[in-house]
Order: C-alpha cells, then structure tokens, then sequence
C-alpha cells in the first residue's frame, strides 16, 4: 500500500521504521508537528518523526492545522491508500479522515476501550494496573472509539516509569502497526467494534495531577512518581520552593512513625512520611538545579528535625 505515517515523538519512530523496513509498503510521505523551540536557546526544532522522515529522503508535511487547505489538497495529491497514525498530537477533521481508501489507523498504547485518551500509559502505571498494551483502530470522529484491528498485551513491572514501559510499548506495538497494515492489504483483518463496557479516560497528565499527597498511602506516592517519569515529573514543596522527585521512591515495610511529609534523613538515606509506610526518596532536582541523591541534597540544605515536604 502507499502510506503517508503520521507521527511527532520519539515513541513514534519506532513505528515509522518498521514501516521504512516493510518491502510490502510504500511509505509517500510522513505528517507531524510543526517546529517547535527546544532547549536552552530556545531554537526551533524539527519533530524526531521528521528528522527521520528528513534522513530517509521522505516528503515531510507540518500543518499548523490538519484542516488547513493547502494540506488537504497535498495530501490529496499524495493519493494514500491508507495513512498509519502514532502520537500526532492533532485532531484530524473529517476532510482529512475521508482521504485514504482505507482510512487512518492509529497505534494507541492501551488495551483498548481502557484508557482512551492522550496519557493513556501514565494512567495504567498511576491505576496500578498490572498489564496493559497496545491496539490498532480505524479513526473515527470520536475520541479512540473506532474499530480495533489488533492487540499485544505487556506486563507493567514493579518498578516500571511510563517512560520505560512506553519505551517497550513503542516497539512491540511497532510491530503490532507494521502486521497490521499487512493484513488490511491481504483484506484478511476485519476491525472489530469496541465493546460498551470497560471505557476508561486516560486525559493529559497536568502539573497539578503529578503534586504528591504525602497523606495518600505509600503504594499510591509510589504510582504517582512513576506515572509522571519523566514527563510532566512528580513534585512536591520544601521551603516554599518546587522540589521535582526525579527517580522511583522505594517502598518501606515497616508502618511509617513519621507524620504524612515528615523527612527523617540517616547517612545515605531520606525517608518520608505517607499515610501509610515510609518511603525511600531516590533522585530529587530542587528548583533552577540539577538532579542529584536525595541524600546529597539532604546534607546541602541540611534538615532539621521536624521539616516537611508539601508545604
């Protein structure tokens, strides 16, 4: 089939190569975000999608808007026969929904209809949920509610951040995507409807959503963290200021003596009230400074006795 991929991230390139890779496929021309400013200069930056669309000598469209007609009309041009979709980040009008033959199919990090939505890996670690995946849909005008194509399942660790596991998600659903476009050309994969029952939301993970409770249960601090790793990131306050929880806290099994945010700091250690057990903080980045122990900051700023973390 001719292909035009639509994508902007990292966990999106995966997928995009695994396409490049197919001898079944062609793949026209890729669709991402436009630029956007990226690091201390704040200099515009073409999307990890389009510097590897740019690397393979592959057309790279950045519409400001996918309903804009100067898009539509190229991508009509293109002629798709069907157009594959990883973490684009824009809504797609139905204009641009009815060009393919065979639609748009969006590779989408959940077992869906849990957790539809744009954060749907940051959900399922900060739910507790002990397995997730990913599944192909045909795209429709409501919010990843089309027809499921297929499925892979993955375990979440332990010890798993959404950055990690989403990693592994990229490229077992990279393969989910590739198989996928090849049983549409077959005509051998029919969609299925999603069933009724078992819709969760999965919305973007905000700033507010990633302040720890240091009241709420031990197990619950511990989801938070690695929910939010690395991105927006778990904070919490000390002193007035912003205090980012950069690495996994350890769980302790002894009931917490400590009140819900009390630190309780020992030569190599921080630990932590909760409303439940201690826990163990790992990296920490203080405001306008760089990620370092929780037991190096501990001793810069040295704690009294009593000091708590959440204002």
């Amino acid at each position: 089939m001719r292909l035009v991929f639509a994508g902007t991230p990292e966990v999106a390139v995966p997928a995009l190569e695994a396409l490049l890779a197919s001898d079944r496929h062609q793949v026209a021309a890729v669709v991402t975000r436009p630029d956007a400013p990226a690091g201390r200069g704040r200099h515009l930056v073409a999307s990890p999608v389009a510097q590897r669309a740019e690397e393979a000598g592959i057309e790279v469209l950045k519409p400001a808007r996918p309903r804009d007609p100067d898009f539509l009309e190229r991508l009509a041009a293109i002629a798709p026969d069907c157009c594959p979709v990883v973490a684009y980040g824009a809504l797609l009008p139905k204009a641009a929904l009815d060009v393919p033959r065979l639609g748009w199919v969006n590779l989408h990090f959940s077992l869906l209809p849990a957790w539809r939505g744009a954060a749907p890996v940051q959900h399922a670690v900060m739910a507790g949920d002990e397995v997730t995946g990913a599944s192909t849909f045909r795209i429709e005008e409501g919010l990843d509610s089309g027809p499921v194509f297929g499925v892979i399942t993955e375990e979440i660790r332990h010890a798993d951040t959404s950055g990690e596991l989403l990693t592994r998600l990229s490229h077992s659903g990279a393969r989910l995507l590739a198989a996928t476009m090849d049983g549409i050309e077959d005509g051998a994969l029919q969609a299925v409807p999603q069933p009724a029952d078992g819709i969760t939301l999965a919305p973007k993970i905000t700033v507010e959503d990633a302040r720890i409770d240091w009241a709420a249960p031990a197990l619950r601090v511990d989801r938070v963290v690695r929910g939010c790793a690395p991105a927006p990131g778990a904070w919490t306050v000390f002193r007035g200021e912003r205090l980012k929880l950069a690495g996994p806290v350890r769980l302790l099994t002894d009931r917490s003596e400590l009140a819900p945010g009390e630190l309780a700091v020992a030569k190599n250690s921080v630990r932590v009230g909760t409303g439940s057990h201690e826990v163990e903080l790992g990296d920490v980045q203080p405001q306008g400074k760089k990620r370092m122990a929780a037991g190096d900051w501990a001793r810069g700023v040295r704690i009294e006795s009593g000091e708590t973390l959440g204002g």
